[in-house]
């Protein structure tokens, strides 16, 4: 058994906005974390909620404080301001955590080197058919590795998710925080990255595990993808040495040329009454849905479901256009800012 002197000092950070419905559970569980009470503390930074949220935060022994700043940036900067853990790690307001997940999250900083851990994330909601699509989904927005990386070189596919990781302080110092001009998608990646540019050590480690509220409506879902696509654009603009940044413009000038293509396509198959535009816009489509519902036939199989072989590549069309959306929408709004200051 791990002695009580081999941990660190731990401080967790909850950031929370108008999370009524969820953070009771997320409360739950950290209040219960298998762990050196004089070694942990738990903070939730409070994003002005107008809810019951302050409510419920308040009838649990957890300290409580106000953000500073806008944005989930702002909120985790803010909770390190109030923090005294040699080990800073974050979830939300809408996950629940393992009892195990602060010793799992300690032991991985036992190397002096490492300077940020990050885990994996799947539904805690088995009923809601959303929440089960962004498990299986092809194009997952959570980190799903099954094996344990320890790498300074972060490739694409590797990065932890805001609501799963944890940094050394000393690190997130080095790097001067997290960058409050990055208000959506991406804001929790970008200091990872940095890190690693840094030279220290980033591991991913799927024994870390949390559960997560996935979005439950489809305008739910699709409000966050596009907020996702409006990160993207932040990210760029103001971070362009990213090794994410450089794929942003590739799909968002791709994706932008396609939809502008199928929809002169239908436009001209109206205007001229031939074939040939629609065969073109409808043989599009029929290649995309062709290669994903082979992909999801498995998925289709396995939980005896077959609608999913058809609805789950329609819902990935339907995300990757608010994704690219929420992108052209943010980089018209920041160009107009940038008009309107000079």
């Amino acid at each position: 058994m791990v002695q009580t002197q081999e941990f660190p000092s731990l401080s967790i950070i909850v950031p929370v906005r108008n999370m009524a419905r969820t953070v009771r559970d997320t409360l739950d569980s950290v209040t219960q974390l298998d762990y050196p009470e004089d070694l942990l503390e738990i903070i939730f930074v409070d994003g002005r909620s107008s809810d019951e949220t302050l409510e419920i935060i308040s009838e649990y022994p957890v300290k409580l404080i106000e953000q500073e700043g806008k944005g989930l940036n702002a909120a985790r900067n803010t909770g390190i301001k109030y923090s005294k853990g040699d080990i800073i790690a974050y979830t939300d307001a809408d996950c629940v955590v393992p009892p195990d997940w602060a010793k799992r999250i300690a032991l991985n900083f036992s190397d002096l080197n490492v300077g940020c851990v990050g885990g994996t994330m799947e539904g805690y909601d088995k009923t809601n058919p959303f929440g089960n699509y962004m498990d299986e989904t092809f194009f997952h927005v959570t980190p799903g590795f099954r094996v344990r990386i320890e790498t300074n070189d972060l490739e694409l596919m590797q990065f932890p998710a805001g609501a799963n990781m944890a940094f050394r302080r000393s690190a997130l110092a080095r790097i001067k925080f997290f960058d409050e001009n990055i208000t959506y998608g991406f804001d929790d990646l970008q200091p990872v990255e940095e890190m690693s540019f840094k030279g220290f050590r980033i591991v991913l480690d799927p024994t870390v595990r949390v559960q997560h509220q996935h979005r439950t409506t489809l305008a739910g879902l699709f409000k966050q993808h596009f907020n996702y696509g409006r990160g993207g654009t932040l990210l760029f603009i103001n971070k362009r040495a990213s090794i994410l940044a450089h794929w942003y413009p590739s799909y968002l000038i791709f994706t932008i040329a396609f939809l502008s293509t199928l929809i002169f396509l239908i436009y001209l198959g109206l205007k001229i009454k031939h074939p040939l535009p629609w065969n073109l816009v409808f043989g599009s489509f029929g290649l995309f849905f062709t290669v994903f519902c082979v992909y999801y036939i498995p998925i289709s199989i396995k939980t005896r479901k077959a609608w999913k072989t058809l609805i789950y590549p329609l819902l990935d069309l339907l995300r990757g256009c608010a994704f690219t959306f929420g992108g052209v929408y943010q980089l018209f709004k920041s160009l107009g800012q940038k008009v309107i200051r000079q």
